[in-house]
Order: structure tokens, then sequence, then C-alpha cells
């Protein structure tokens, strides 16, 4: 079983924000392939099913972004599954707006939900898709960007990436993680 994870803040207030292109994907992921994200266990939304002949968990943690592992951790002991098991979908203010980029494993580089990730499941060793949102202005906060929703000439951007993003989960299925990411790349340049 592969666990698709999409990172993201519960709650109405937080739906359409920077901060929730994760929860956003596994949306997109859940309306392709008719995987309903409803269950409430381990502290997360979740929905079993497939993904061409692969059996899949989707997971929106409801944990809030900064305890994203504590929900993590818990999935993977109940399957009793590894760190080589998910995919972790979230935000990058690092990459251009709309930009997706596939990595195996890394740092947690600033980002508190993959830090909590990292943390509770005790290594950097998983994959992760990584969506572009671009930083915010000169001397503006990082948390009011991250919690602001997309202007509306933003929303096509986001849109076409979280697509991509998908797309990229159900290549997974059928190829090795690094010819996806290669491929994925390659279409973006």
């Amino acid at each position: 079983m592969k666990i698709i994870v999409g990172l993201g803040n519960p709650g109405k207030k937080y739906e359409d924000t920077r901060h929730n292109v994760g929860f956003m994907t596994i949306d997109k992921i859940s309306e392709q392939w008719g995987i309903p994200v409803q269950q409430a266990k381990f502290r997360a939304l979740v929905g079993e099913g497939r993904i061409e002949t692969e059996k899949v968990l989707l997971v929106k943690p409801q944990t809030y972004m900064n305890l994203s592992g504590e929900s993590v951790a818990e999935i993977l002991h109940f399957y009793k599954r590894t760190a080589d098991d998910i995919l972790v979908i979230f935000d990058d203010m690092d990459i251009p707006l709309g930009q997706v980029r596939l990595r195996e494993k890394g740092s947690a580089g600033g980002h508190n939900g993959i830090k909590s990730i990292i943390q509770h499941v005790g290594t950097q060793e998983f994959r992760r898709i990584k969506i572009g949102i671009d930083h915010p202005l000169p001397g503006r906060s990082v948390s009011d960007y991250v919690l602001q929703s997309f202007a509306g000439s933003e929303r096509p951007v986001i849109d076409d990436a979280v697509a991509l993003a998908a797309k990229a989960v159900g290549m997974w299925m059928n190829e090795s993680f690094p010819r996806v990411m290669n491929q994925i790349h390659t279409m973006q340049n």
C-alpha cells in the first residue's frame, strides 16, 4: 500500500490558502480516482482505494500543519509500513509559483509540516512533491503569506500545478519515482 499525504490546515478558514496545496492535491486525486477522503481516523481524513492496480491511502492530517507528523506516524504504525511507503505533497516558498518539484528525500527546508514528519517518523528518507507558492514580498510576514488565499490571477497557475502533482502520483503507480521525477521536471522546462 502506498500512503499519499497532502499537508494543510483543517477548516473552512484555511481551505483555499497557499499552505493548503497539499490538501488541494489530495482532493484532485480523490476526484480523479473516485476515492472519497471522508473517514476520520488517525487524526486525519483518509480514503482507501486504488490508483491503477496499486492500493493507496489518501491522507489529509487534521492536526494542523505543525503537527502533521503525529498523524503520519500513527498511520505508519497501524499499517506496519515504513517511510518508504509514503509520499508527502506540500507547499514550498523557495520554488516559483506553480512549479512542481519531486524529491526522494531531504531536509525540512524550514517547512514545519515536514519538520514534524521527520521528527515523528525518524527519517528524512521519504518521497515528496513540492508545489511552488513563491516568496512573500520583502517586509511581509511569512505566516500571513502562507495563510493567505491565492490572488485571482494565481489561481489558474495553482490549479495547473495541483493537476500536474496529481498526475505525478498516478504515474508513480507504474513507474519508478526517479523516472516520474525526471518526466515531471522535463515537462516544465
